[in-house]
């Protein structure tokens, strides 16, 4: 493949065509049916569950794992989307060995937990790949509501909202829906345009008018969507990106992961995203770790994720740190950045370490590179908005906000832990309460 070059050591094509399919395969091949019947036999299937508790979702696990069992799949599906309408994906990118695998008695008996992610996904897959809809609409309530941002929180919440009676009408400022399910993801955790094709799934319910295109305050206000419409429900993320506070982060090859990420998501041809030879990445969560992988399956040669606190601080699991690792990923930790040093473009930069309360030691590290992503944290972005709690809109258990009529959900708003599964719980129970307060 021939290669084009951007900034200096930064090169697109580093691999040989046929490679990028094989590094960017599926990361968890799925289970066949032979694979998942035993896999649902090791489950004990407790009365009081701990797995369930442990789901933000609330998903009946023994139940949807005993259907699997039964040779239901179709219904184990209903199960969980009853719970969770995004649960192909959640099954693909949910931390369970944090969440209810690390719960599951298998796996305080035997270290060896169910596989219920991928129950789920076996589940999940089976029935929309018939292009089955399992649930249908109520009778028309005559009420519209307004969804601004359609990634899981706002999905969720027009689903259940359209299902509930509503017209939704979902608004969102990228060119596709989705949001970081088809943004912000890596590659490997959902190939095969799977964000898409679930999407236009979870539009068979009917009621949904999805508008692209259209982002809040320079093509929609919040007030005139109040007038327009009996309740508003904002999922709008968290645009922003916070700086490094680093002398000479505006050099060239400094760049934002989450763009790098979706970049690579858009990408028709992987041998077209341009990598550096000397890559470092400065985060500690998910996206500091899918950028860092990533960047090593385009092919570059050394990759090095810094993040200033302790391995057991950062975000990113247990599992993650292990997949970093394996595909050579150097980690580095209690260590902030400094400087980014380069006549114009970066070719090093410099770090501090530091101890547990981010005290400087004096200690230098300086580490070659020729392209550096930025994964420390996003932030809200938008005027006129609810009253903020910190640096994200407040809100009330149900997810009412500070405004009538108002409700918001998912990365923009307090209180959540910034998963996918849990701005799914969020989108359906403000939903829900909508619904509430619509009809009296």
């Amino acid at each position: 493949m021939s290669q084009k070059v951007f900034e200096p050591g930064i090169t697109a094509g580093r691999l040989d065509a046929d490679a990028y399919a094989a590094q960017f395969s599926d990361l968890h091949p799925p289970l066949d049916v032979h694979e998942a019947l035993v896999a649902a036999d090791r489950c004990y299937f407790c009365h009081d569950a701990p797995c369930i508790t442990a789901c933000p979702t609330d998903i009946d696990i023994p139940l949807f794992i005993r259907q699997i069992a039964t040779g239901t799949p179709d219904a184990a599906a209903k199960t969980i989307l009853s719970q969770n309408i995004l649960g192909g994906m959640c099954a693909r990118v949910c931390p369970t060995e944090q969440l209810c695998e690390q719960a599951c008695v298998r796996e305080i008996a035997e270290g060896k937990p169910v596989k219920i992610g991928e129950l789920q996904r076996y589940a999940t897959d089976h029935l929309q790949q018939q292009g089955k809809h399992p649930f249908v609409r109520a009778d028309p309530t005559g009420k519209r509501v307004a969804v601004v941002g359609a990634g899981p929180a706002g999905l969720s919440c027009a689903h259940r909202l359209a299902m509930l009676g509503h017209e939704v009408v979902v608004h969102d400022a990228r060119p596709k829906p989705g949001g970081l399910n088809e943004y912000g993801i890596a590659t490997y955790k959902t190939p095969n345009g799977f964000a898409q094709a679930e999407v236009d799934w979870l539009l068979q319910i009917g009621g949904i008018t999805m508008k692209t295109g259209s982002s809040l305050g320079a093509d929609i206000t919040l007030d005139a969507l109040r007038r327009d419409f009996d309740a508003v429900f904002l999922a709008i993320g968290l645009g922003g990106v916070n700086a490094l506070g680093a002398e000479g982060e505006d050099k060239g090859g400094v760049k934002d992961a989450v763009d790098f990420i979706s970049d690579l998501r858009q990408a028709d041809d992987m041998g077209a995203v341009p990598i550096g030879r000397d890559v470092v990445v400065i985060g500690g969560g998910m996206t500091a770790i899918d950028a860092a992988v990533q960047a090593k399956l385009l092919g570059a040669l050394n990759v090095t994720l810094v993040y200033r606190r302790g391995r057991d601080r950062m975000n990113a699991s247990v599992f993650e740190q292990d997949l970093a690792a394996s595909k050579g990923v150097r980690i580095v930790t209690h260590a902030e950045p400094v400087a980014v040093i380069g006549n114009g473009a970066v070719r090093e930069i410099e770090f501090e370490y530091v101890d547990d309360n981010l005290v400087g030691s004096g200690q230098m590290l300086r580490l070659a590179a020729d392209q550096v992503f930025k994964a420390i944290g996003q932030t809200l972005q938008g005027d006129a908005l609810p009253e903020l709690e910190g640096r994200k809109i407040r809100v009330d258990g149900t997810g009412r906000t500070s405004v009538q009529s108002v409700w918001a959900g998912g990365d923009c708003a307090s209180g959540g832990d910034d998963l996918t599964v849990t701005a799914v719980a969020e989108g359906r129970d403000a939903a829900l309460d909508i619904h509430m307060v619509l009809m009296g």
